[in-house]
């Protein structure tokens, strides 16, 4: 099993400067390229200080600058906010200027507040749509000379300018929970990124069950890779993986906000949530965090994540993203590599 780290600029007060944000994600990736992990996935967001990522494709060139063998990935850029001819272009330069050591990961996009100011009228089911049209057509500009005629995007013969390092291309990664995502990413050569976000381990064998189904679906088709994408937080002893429970609990109930669109937001500040507001959260709890989530000491997250090899993943990717302090996110990340990655070696 491969390990990444999934890391953001992530802002929940104005009172953080906003380059000291960024000096830190860079020590994190830091920690993560001399700690021997495989890869450092960033992904893409407007207007939301909740996570800071206009365009991944500069942090990832700026990431290749300074840490010269790690892989790069976009987790992920969201498939209707681009064109297709701009999508493979800068996809391509990105893979020349890291050396051939990107990895292209594409969704559909999850928050509407960005839909509402990104694409006006995009709703879920259209982005999906986009997604499937976009990736074919990326695909076939870095083969050269394609003409397109899609639903959402019409273009003469064109070639991507430039091509990539990468033959016959960056891997491309496909965001998937639907088995109908599964079998798309399957049937057109693509890798799968999956999140169980909150939910438990069922979750995380339902979405192997899917891909194993989409894959036996296409028996002609080589096996893609599937990476797992979850929460960890690798904790010194019980009463700090209390504290990591309770502080990603925070987490999603921002992130639960987000999702609703329903407060007001701003400064790319969304209204400070109280405390009553987060106790009283329908499903989001403590517990249910420190259950599902990857959280407890080394011993415990070991083994949770080798049950996930055991299930047939080829990566994990560590999700930092927490609202935890830099000092906290740092200890569980040093933790890991510590203590957990070398019983995978």
């Amino acid at each position: 099993m491969k390990f990444s780290l999934f890391v953001h600029m992530e802002r929940v007060s104005a009172q953080q400067e906003q380059r000291k944000l960024y000096d830190e994600m860079i020590e994190l990736c830091r920690i993560a390229h001399e700690g021997g992990m495989h890869a450092i996935w960033t992904g893409e967001h407007h207007g939301m200080n909740f996570t800071i990522a206009p365009n991944p494709f500069l942090n990832l060139v700026d990431l290749a600058r300074r840490f010269p063998d790690i892989r790069l990935g976009t987790g992920t850029v969201v498939a209707p906010f681009w064109h297709p001819i701009k999508l493979a272009g800068e996809a391509a330069m990105t893979d020349m200027l890291t050396g051939g050591r990107l990895d292209l990961g594409i969704a559909r996009g999850a928050y509407t507040y960005e839909y509402e100011r990104m694409s006006p009228g995009l709703d879920a089911w259209t982005a999906g749509q986009k997604m499937r049209e976009l990736i074919p057509a990326v695909q076939r500009l870095w083969e050269g000379d394609y003409a397109h005629e899609g639903e959402h995007w019409q273009f003469p013969a064109t070639t991507s300018a430039p091509l990539p390092v990468q033959k016959p291309h960056p891997p491309i990664w496909v965001a998937a929970r639907d088995i109908n995502s599964h079998e798309f990413a399957v049937a057109n050569g693509c890798n799968v990124q999956v999140t169980p976000l909150s939910q438990g381990d069922e979750e995380v064998r339902d979405l192997m069950d899917k891909f194993e189904s989409a894959c036996a679906k296409y028996p002609e088709r080589p096996r893609p890779e599937i990476m797992v994408l979850r929460h960890t937080y690798v904790a010194s002893d019980e009463a700090d993986a209390q504290r990591g429970a309770e502080e990603i609990n925070r987490f999603y109930n921002y992130f639960g906000a987000w999702f609703k669109n329903e407060r007001p937001v701003s400064q790319g500040l969304i209204a400070e949530l109280s405390e009553e507001e987060i106790a009283n959260h329908p499903f989001f709890t403590p517990e249910l965090m420190r259950r599902n989530n990857i959280i407890g000491e080394a011993a415990e997250v070991t083994e949770r994540v080798a049950s996930y090899r055991d299930l047939g993943y080829d990566q994990f990717a560590f999700w930092i993203d927490s609202g935890m302090s830099f000092e906290r996110k740092k200890a569980s990340l040093e933790r890991f590599i510590r203590d957990v990655m070398p019983a995978f070696a």
